[in-house]
């Protein structure tokens, strides 16, 4: 790919994902809160070798939203478009608990250092070398990335879900 200017210099990808991009993509679904709503959706997403590494639920009288992150958010993605799921994505950091007393502690005293809102937080089924991870929404993605690298936080990538074979373990 070319620039565009008549030399061939590359072009690097314009958007954020493109650019080695160390979040996790998630995926919100807005379902009808009733029974089995949930079910038939997750069904479909195991159903077709997709695994769930992450899921929290938020719900009202009326309706729910499921937050999911999965093993291939691509794959995913098709499998929810051809389903006809209303759904949205953001990205969510996937950071590995620090192998401290109180990891989840250490992990928000940081982002509250850089005066950063934590918006939501819940567990991961992703571990390495015996150390659990979550999936961190805050109000300033960028910056949270650089107060959590510069103190040597270990993030959890797309890449890390596609190699990971070890969901319970």
């Amino acid at each position: 790919m070319s620039s565009g200017y008549g030399d061939d210099t590359p072009l690097r990808p314009i958007t954020s994902r493109g650019c080695d991009w160390p979040c996790l993509r998630q995926f919100g679904l807005f379902m009808e809160n009733t029974v089995g709503a949930l079910q038939n959706v997750l069904r479909r997403v195991e159903r077709s070798d997709l695994r769930i590494i992450g899921l929290s639920i938020v719900d009202s009288a009326d309706c729910s939203i499921a937050r999911l992150i999965t093993n291939n958010y691509e794959r995913s993605r098709e499998l929810l478009e051809f389903a006809g799921v209303t759904k949205f994505e953001t990205d969510v950091i996937g950071v590995l608990l620090p192998d401290t007393e109180q990891p989840h502690t250490s992990i928000c005293s940081s982002l509250m250092s850089a005066e950063l809102n934590v918006q939501y937080v819940y567990p991961l089924m992703y571990r390495r070398n015996g150390r659990g991870s979550i999936a961190v929404y805050v109000d300033n993605i960028d910056e949270a990335l650089r107060v959590l690298k510069e103190q040597h936080y270990d993030f959890v990538t797309e890449d890390d879900l596609l190699e990971y074979d070890e969901y319970f373990g």
